[in-house]
């Protein structure tokens, strides 16, 4: 089944009890949550368990990882992680769950979050009978770069990573053992925010992993989302205050996809490419992001409401990539 004929039949067709369905206004009421129902009410029905998935998308928006900290002997700041490789089953829309491969039991793996200068020591243990890597994007030496023949560990073996947190911005990491594809589009990448030394003005602060579920592995994706579930952001929009700063990194990894968007309704942002600059590069509502590429965004909405942000593919949107902010 690819995925136009997935969008058609539903998601309940022919992998699970979960389906994408036409919502009526009723129907829309008798769910815990809904209130906002999407473009034409196309969701899912029913609620993902994110107490036997391990982990929850609104939790992963502010589930910052700052390691275990100590001291060097210079005074320097030092960061200790923990990464285990394990195999897990993961529900991605309402009955719908997923072989994923994941970094401590999670998809996006842990949000590791520094200070520009700081020297991040993660451990990396390999728990299941394939290879596997944690590759950064920041500037490292090249024993460090986490692929095959620097930093790739075997079943059952470990490697420990040292490298400077640099530079600062909106980053990732991804295991880089081959075939790549396979292990991106398992679950095997996450976030990883370097702060600037100067800090930056008070924000509410959120990261948005963009991704994708090829889900009979045939090449196609058959669930878009942020965060890993389906519409998780719809069914329970984002709660967040009129007048305030947000600042969201934005982080692209969808696999067997060249472009990835963002649109956000009602209101522009300062788009920071990479993160990189402490000055907005753009304004804009709408950016467009190949897989790897990762920008830091502000805005402030003025009123309160229900705003939409999503991908700007319309085939995204109706595959799970749709949320809404709850300007209170």
């Amino acid at each position: 089944m690819n995925r136009r004929s997935f969008i058609k039949t539903g998601t309940a067709g022919a992998l699970a009890s979960a389906f994408l369905a036409n919502q009526n206004p009723a129907q829309a009421q008798e769910h815990e949550h809904s209130d906002v129902t999407g473009h034409g009410g196309n969701m899912t029905m029913g609620e993902v368990d994110h107490a036997r998935n391990g982990f929850d998308p609104h939790e992963i928006l502010t589930d910052f990882d700052y390691g275990e900290v100590s001291k060097d002997a210079s005074g320097r700041t030092v960061r200790e992680y923990e990464f285990i490789v394990e195999n897990k089953e993961i529900e991605i829309a309402p009955g719908l769950f997923y072989p994923a491969w994941t970094y401590n039991g999670r998809v996006p793996g842990p949000t590791i979050r520094a200070t520009e200068g700081d020297l991040l020591r993660v451990r990396l243990v390999n728990s299941t009978d394939h290879l596997h890597t944690i590759h950064w994007h920041s500037i490292h030496p090249a024993a460090m770069d986490g692929i095959p023949g620097a930093g790739e560990v075997g079943p059952g073996e470990e490697f420990t990573y040292e490298i400077d947190a640099k530079p600062f911005g909106t980053h990732l990491y991804h295991c880089h053992s081959v075939p790549l594809k396979m292990h991106i589009q398992r679950g095997l990448y996450g976030a990883l925010i370097i702060d600037p030394k100067e800090g930056r003005p008070d924000a509410n602060e959120m990261v948005v992993v963009m991704n994708s579920f090829d889900t009979d592995f045939d090449g196609e994706n058959e669930i878009y989302a942020v965060n890993t579930v389906a519409f998780a952001y719809a069914v329970r929009p984002i709660k967040i205050n009129a007048g305030e700063l947000q600042r969201m990194h934005v982080v692209n990894i969808t696999e067997h996809d060249p472009v990835n968007s963002l649109h956000i309704h009602g209101n522009f942002f300062n788009l920071y490419r990479t993160g990189t600059s402490l000055v907005p590069h753009e304004f804009t509502d709408t950016i467009s992001m190949g897989q790897a590429e990762r920008h830091m965004i502000e805005f402030t909405y003025d009123t309160p409401g229900n705003f939409m942000f999503h991908a700007h593919q319309t085939e995204f949107v109706e595959l799970g990539w749709m949320s809404f902010f709850e300007v209170e």
